[in-house]
């Protein structure tokens, strides 16, 4: 009887050995549904631009949008330029977003081939008595549109893009038109710079 006992109590404890070590084994495991739910949802998860490849540029300025000539502080009028000669504005700000639009683009050449549409809605830079006494804010507001080059399918907007930029005044504004640094390079850098932004961070639905 002696004898039955402790071996009897050596094989309790094994079992009882083998249980704790098969409940620690299992808590630290992933379990497989899991395992396999991350693996399926992570990549939907992590939403990456598009990768565009800019085939063409199309630019619009309404005739229906307002000139204005005069020399006060604050036109009411849509459009108000006076970094080019006296001419056709609607033109000029076409030139000038078409200068823009091209500089943004010229690293974009690998992806979906589109077509970038751009609509000017409101180009209102500063007059001459604005610009030489208090400087201001040139305002550029314009819908873009982005097409499939080879369907024509609206893939995005269109949809409306502010690119306001602050204008220089005074005795600062004359020592950049002496350096070089004019209206129509301010505008059109910061036009370029907010076109290259809004088409290397656009993130389409998967289903385009």
């Amino acid at each position: 009887m002696s004898m039955k006992r402790p071996l009897c109590l050596v094989i309790a404890l094994a079992a009882l050995s083998a249980c704790g070590t098969t409940t620690q084994s299992s808590r630290n495991a992933t379990p497989p549904y899991l395992t396999t739910a991350i693996q399926n949802t992570a990549p939907e998860e992590i939403a990456l631009p598009a990768e565009l490849a800019v085939q063409g540029i199309e630019i619009s300025v309404p005739q229906t949008l307002k000139v204005s000539e005069a020399d006060v502080f604050v036109p009411v009028a849509d459009i108000v330029w006076r970094g080019d000669p006296l001419g056709d504005r609607h033109t000029q700000v076409a030139a000038i977003f078409e200068s823009a639009a091209a500089e943004a683009t010229t690293t974009l050449t690998q992806g979906r081939p589109v077509i970038v549409a751009l609509e000017v809605t409101r180009f209102h830079g500063l007059t001459e008595k604005a610009r030489y006494v208090t400087g201001g804010n040139y305002a550029m507001h314009f819908m873009m549109t982005l097409r499939d080059a080879q369907t024509g399918m609206v893939i995005d907007g269109p949809r409306p893009i502010v690119a306001d930029v602050k204008g220089s005044g005074g005795v600062r504004a004359i020592a950049e038109d002496n350096a070089g640094r004019t209206e129509k390079v301010v505008v059109t850098q910061r036009l370029s710079e907010v076109l290259q932004y809004e088409l290397t961070h656009l993130v389409l639905p998967s289903a385009l």
